[in-house]
């Protein structure tokens, strides 16, 4: 690195690295500091070239790892960093770039060194590391590692929550701002301003998003765990001491930043453009940072090609939804809950005008407006529903808020669609949509309203065409759809349990079912029906066999049995439910029952269902009755007709009250262990620009995610 251009490959023999991790001290004040940081790099984007970078970066940190302890040269480096930081909030020209290139790249080699450093030493090797005293001689270690840490933990806090990512163009009137618009004029069809302000921007999006990814490498040390960390000294300076003030800033700032998906600056374009006659020292300043500012920080830069993720998604945005995540699921400690969640927990809309609780003092208000929009347009990725389902189990103010849109398909139908796709979804991604679902079906608000939206040409369902449905049809039909997945597929009990009390939490509100989703329900009956006959004739054949042989022990059809009947009981339940409260509502699945009726006749007997058959049984001799009377061969639009006059003719009084299936979701004891590394697979697959050996990772197996 220095003044020129590096590449990857070259960072091994780079004379300023060598120097950086050699031998001899380096002071904070030496100029050495303006060589090393005056660097143009191309940030790399892909695997290969991130591996690259941490094979390349591991070299240098070997010897760092050996000879800091005696040189102190990562404390000066951090210390240098600091000094940058601080010289960019008090300038009085905040144009000037030059602070705000070498803060940047001062903790592009803090990031890389930190993130080698903490996947190979403890915390408290970690903080050796920290500490030098040049006065108090070489094996000096101290309190001041402490202070070091948790100076820059408050220092890449105030980064993110005071950087703007545009920089107003205040000073306009100065001597420096006047020359250089007088040179620039004529060189940018967009007018002086506008570029040097979008100048400015690229590079304060940039530090910002380095800022929220060197936090992330902070809190790494949980990867290389393969138990939940419940004590963690970078844990302590977060939820503590100087960065505790900051809790509710850190978590708007980062919940804004994923809010607006800011793009990061295009790939390949100079603001400055080059010239082969000189300029002036000041010119060779300016162009120098915008040239070298551009291929640090457009996440691919020049004579590269940034993925395409990259190119369709914002980096700082997903990256700071990752570090929100990591943060959120902090472990409490015995004396204090995690102060971001409680963040999370308890945030307002700004529209809100009530007074905050005093209990909290980390309240804040963001607009929900800007965050449902956002929700709604970011749930292909398992970062977003992760937030979403943390925010509707959590903050009651947005689940109340989401409960209250008009446009509630929004958010419904992106859930829908990840449901629908379960071959294409990891595991984790399925489970957290499915609670999703069953968080809003707790609600008979939101059971009643969805069967009032009517949608239109659902191109994604792909079983049948449908081109008119109601959201309320059309989740029934992908929440059978996912039952009916697992049981030939994954055979996940939990997933079942969860899908069937979303149906539950419906059945008493179902509305004007579309005939397919009617036809469904019934075949999800039926298809539970023949597996039951299949186990218990297997369970038979298998007890015939062992009278003759005690050698060989019995499968537990038992088992299969009983977790059949559990779902063919519930599924029977959500039929009755229907019939109860709602019959009059829903004559396509009055229909469906009449015309499948045969498949409920051995179940009438069956001492597990005999109570739950009787108003199914009523409903079917009733209708069936009415059915026979009006004659043979009638049509469809016939027998709707008999139904729909039967339902308002039929008793109420005859149909026996059940107690109102109601199902609410609860977190598991211990939900950290089920969250955390859940979490950190998504750091690990989804991060920009960060790479960790996989052979290095304790806390999950690489299939978990």
């Amino acid at each position: 690195m220095g003044a020129n251009s590096s590449s990857i490959s070259e960072l091994p023999e780079n004379e300023y690295l060598q120097k950086l991790s050699g031998s001899e001290p380096i002071s904070e004040n030496d100029p050495f500091w303006n060589q090393l940081l005056s660097f143009s790099f191309t940030t790399p984007t892909n695997s290969a070239d991130l591996k690259l970078l941490e094979e390349a970066t591991i070299s240098v940190c070997k010897s760092l790892v050996e000879k800091n302890p005696r040189t102190g040269n990562l404390g000066s480096l951090i210390k240098v960093f600091l000094s940058r930081t601080k010289e960019l909030k008090i300038s009085a020209e905040c144009q000037n770039h030059l602070f705000i290139w070498q803060a940047h790249n001062a903790l592009f080699i803090i990031c890389c060194l930190l993130k080698v450093f903490i996947s190979r030493m403890s915390e408290e090797e970690l903080q050796l590391h920290f500490t030098y005293e040049e006065k108090a001689g070489p094996s000096s270690y101290g309190a001041e590692c402490e202070d070091l840490i948790e100076e820059l933990l408050c220092c890449l806090v105030q980064l993110i929550v005071e950087i703007p990512l545009l920089y107003p163009c205040q000073h306009t009137d100065s001597n420096w701002w006047k020359w250089l618009c007088s040179w620039y004029r004529g060189r940018y069809s967009g007018g002086v301003t506008s570029a040097l302000g979008y100048a400015v921007r690229d590079i304060t999006y940039s530090i910002s998003l380095e800022a929220v990814t060197t936090l992330i490498v902070f809190l790494s040390c949980q990867l290389f765990h393969k138990e939940i960390l419940r004590e963690s000294i970078i844990h302590r300076y977060l939820m503590h001491g100087r960065c505790l003030p900051y809790t509710s800033r850190l978590v708007k700032t980062l919940l804004y930043n994923f809010i607006r998906q800011e793009r990061s600056p295009p790939p390949g374009t100079h603001v400055f453009q080059q010239q082969t006659d000189g300029g002036g020292l000041l010119y060779g300043i300016a162009s120098g940072v915008a040239t070298g500012l551009w291929t640090v920080f457009t996440l691919g830069g020049v004579g590269s090609k940034a993925s395409a993720q990259l190119e369709q998604c914002s980096p700082l945005a997903s990256q700071s939804l990752l570090l929100l995540l990591v943060l959120a699921n902090l472990t409490d400690t015995p004396d204090t809950p995690n102060p971001y969640r409680q963040a999370i927990m308890s945030f307002k809309n700004t529209q809100d005008n009530t007074a905050f609780s005093s209990s909290n003092p980390h309240a804040f208000q963001i607009n929900f407006n800007s965050l449902y929009t956002a929700l709604c347009e970011q749930q292909r990725s398992d970062q977003a529903t992760l937030l979403l389902y943390m925010l509707l189990h959590q903050n009651s103010n947005v689940r109340t808020y989401v409960l209250a849109r008009t446009d509630i398909e929004n958010l419904v139908l992106p859930i829908l669609e990840i449901l629908y796709h379960v071959e294409e979804r990891n595991s984790h991604h399925v489970y957290m949509a499915l609670i999703i679902l069953l968080i809003l079906t707790e609600d008979d608000g939101f059971n009643r309203s969805i069967h009032e939206v009517i949608l239109k040409n659902i191109t994604w369902y792909a079983e049948r065409v449908l081109t008119e449905i109601s959201l309320g049809s059309l989740l029934i039909l992908v929440v059978i759809r996912t039952i009916q997945y697992n049981m030939t597929r994954t055979r996940d009990k939990y997933l079942h349990t969860n899908c069937l009390a979303a149906l539950a939490n419906m059945s008493a509100q179902f509305r004007s079912l579309h005939q397919y989703a009617a036809q469904r329900i019934i075949s999800l009956f039926s298809l539970l029906s023949k597996k039951h006959n299949k186990v218990l004739e297997q369970a038979t054949q298998s007890l015939r066999g062992s009278l003759g042989s005690n050698d060989s022990p019995l499968p537990d059809y038992a088992q299969d049995l009983n977790v059949i009947e559990e779902v063919i009981r519930m599924m029977l339940e959500i039929i009755n439910s229907c019939l109860t409260n709602s019959l009059h509502h829903n004559p396509n699945l009055v229909y469906a029952l009449l015309y499948k009726r045969d498949l409920f006749e051995q179940f009438r007997t069956h001492p597990s269902f005999q109570d739950i058959m009787q108003n199914i049984d009523l409903v079917i001799s009733f209708f069936s009755s009415r059915l026979e009377q009006a004659g043979a061969e009638l049509s469809v639009e016939r027998v709707l007709e008999i139904i729909k006059q039967g339902a308002v003719a039929l008793p109420k009084d005859r149909l026996r009250k059940f107690p109102e299936l109601k199902f609410k979701y609860v977190e598991e004891e211990q939900p950290e262990e089920f969250f955390i590394p859940y979490v950190w697979s998504l750091v690990y697959n989804s991060a920009v620009a960060l790479y960790w050996n996989p052979r290095d990772i304790q806390l999950f197996t690489m299939d978990s995610g």
